[in-house]
């Protein structure tokens, strides 16, 4: 082979290898929530009727995370976690939100998210409304949500299972992932949004 062939395969080498790099990083950056302040403008309701905006992300530290009530297992486990996490948190979360907002608003009305929430904790806003609505908060923290056919002609979700730790500026301070350790995930939410201590 001679120095011109093994140059050239060397550059195309090359090229593939920085393409794939940066379609991973594009990919990455795509599926991970945004980390600068929320700006969309939005209108939904919570589960008790009471309008909800996009001020809802500010003034205060939040737990903020996007299911719905029809999830077989990651949605009902995060929110169980989050109930522990709110009780054992006492008074040094008083000023903790913690908000389910819905990425299946077709099924999941006020009252079904109402009847849903308060049945892992009475400190938990469930949030739903329109689809168009709806889409605005999912895209404006880069939450994946998208609808998948399932066998008995219903469907299911597929999203974003990571809780959002957003902090009392509105800005995305760091993840939960699903499966995280309970004394890892509450010393994360003590350093991150409570300012530390015990």
């Amino acid at each position: 082979m001679s120095a011109r062939t093994l140059a050239i395969s060397g550059f195309a080498a090359s090229a593939v290898f920085v393409g794939a790099l940066v379609a991973l990083m594009v990919s990455l950056y795509l599926s991970e929530p945004r980390t600068g302040p929320f700006n969309t403008h939005f209108s939904l309701v919570d589960d008790r009727g009471n309008a909800v905006d996009q001020s809802i992300f500010r003034g205060h530290p939040a737990l903020v995370y996007f299911g719905y009530t029809h999830c077989p297992e990651a949605c009902p486990t995060t929110l169980y976690e989050v109930a522990d996490w709110l009780v054992t948190l006492g008074d040094q979360g008083r000023a903790l939100k913690a908000y389910f907002f819905s990425i299946d608003p077709e099924r999941d009305t006020r009252e079904v998210m109402h009847d849903y929430v308060t049945a892992f904790s009475s400190r938990i806003t469930g949030i739903t409304g329109e689809p168009a609505e709806m889409r605005k908060v999912s895209d404006g923290w880069f939450i994946h949500a998208s609808k998948l056919p399932s066998e008995d002609g219903n469907y299911h979700m597929s999203h974003t299972v990571s809780l959002l730790m957003i902090g009392a500026d509105g800005r995305l301070k760091g993840l939960i992932p699903y499966g995280t350790d309970r004394d890892e995930a509450l010393a994360k939410i003590r350093d991150v949004l409570l300012g530390g201590g015990l």
